[in-house]
């Protein structure tokens, strides 16, 4: 009898030892880092600080249910030539269960550092990638968002507001060449400004870099005197050089990625945005749960909800005319009933 009480008590002991140490096993499996990459000054780019915010939700809604988070954001200044390094340096560290960031030239940079880290998982937004299981991404139609920048541009450039003139051209200041903006966006500029009148043609200028408003405000004045009346930049802190430059000068801005209405408040006459912020939140809870589906590039627009054009800002309402607006919501239907379709291929 006692023999059975002694083997009992071993038993116990046994399955003590066996339950701390699953219990500790749990607890580690519970520590979860993430580590965001902004390629850029987070204060000087909405999309950056929207990709940031968004995490930052995320992991403290995360923790607020019991979950272990270490998150880490490094801004990484707008030298280029430094972000493949500074990448590999967040790998090299081997705290980061994933690495998120957002560009369309960050699965370029990340490949090689990808090959040397194979085991380094990354989930990039406004990006596209395939074939890569450790890289997730997810990639914006900036084909539709483009589009209705273009119609609409088109369409102010056509009217008789103050700044208009009869020259059939727009203009885009582009940060740098990328594949998206080659093959996506700049088409897509173009083909929604052609859908208004058929005749338009886009100014297209590269800045060079993401962060020098001065070169942004050079090139719009060069836009300007070649006859481009309304501008969109997508060219990160060069932007606010355009925006100047419209004031000075008077032309119109056609923003993207964000509502920039108040930015310059009359030159600004319309804003597709993209929903970043909510991505991000939604991907990384999906992440710390063990449902992201990993490797698999998506891509999403209007019907998806993630990509949208603003037209209920009263200063785009009283920017803007009615008759305008109206063919802008109308175009906007076609695009979310699939009787236009803007599908990227």
């Amino acid at each position: 009898m006692r023999k059975i009480f002694n083997f009992i008590l071993f038993a116990s002991f046994l399955l003590s030892l066996f339950s701390c140490a699953k219990t500790e096993n749990m607890q580690k499996e519970k520590e979860i880092g993430i580590a965001v990459f902004v390629p850029g000054v987070r204060a000087e780019s909405p999309v950056y600080d929207m990709l940031a915010a968004g995490v930052e939700e995320a992991v403290a809604s995360a923790i607020g249910t019991g979950k272990k988070v270490n998150l880490k954001i490094l801004e990484a200044g707008t030298n280029q030539a430094e972000w493949g390094t500074k990448l590999t340096s967040l790998a090299v560290d081997g705290k980061y269960d994933l690495i998120v960031s957002s560009n369309p030239a960050m699965p370029g940079i990340i490949a090689p550092i990808s090959k040397q880290f194979p085991n380094q998982k990354f989930l990039l937004l406004d990006a596209y990638a395939e074939g890569k299981p450790m890289i997730t991404t997810f990639r914006y139609n900036q084909r539709e968002q483009a589009y209705i920048a273009g119609y609409i541009s088109a369409l102010v450039s056509l009217s008789k507001m103050e700044f208009a003139n009869p020259e059939k051209k727009i203009g885009l200041i582009a940060g740098q060449e990328y594949p998206a903006m080659m093959n996506i966006i700049l088409p897509a500029f173009l083909e929604g400004a052609k859908a208004a009148d058929p005749e338009f043609t886009v100014d297209f200028k590269i800045v060079g870099n993401w962060y020098d408003a001065a070169k942004g405000a050079e090139l719009a004045r060069a836009m300007y005197k070649n006859g481009a009346d309304v501008i969109m930049p997508i060219s990160g802190g060069a932007n606010q050089g355009v925006l100047a430059a419209a004031k000075e000068l008077g032309f119109y801005v056609s923003w993207f990625d964000n509502n920039g209405y108040a930015k310059a408040k009359g030159y600004v006459i319309s804003s597709s945005e993209m929903k970043q912020k909510k991505l991000a939140y939604e991907q990384i809870l999906n992440f710390i749960d063990g449902k992201l589906k990993e490797g698999v590039p998506s891509t999403l627009g209007i019907k998806e909800g993630y990509v949208n054009f603003i037209s209920d800002d009263e200063i785009y309402m009283q920017t803007v005319p009615e008759e305008i607006r109206k063919k802008q919501d109308e175009m906007l239907k076609k695009i979310t009933d699939g009787s236009l379709d803007l599908s990227i291929k």
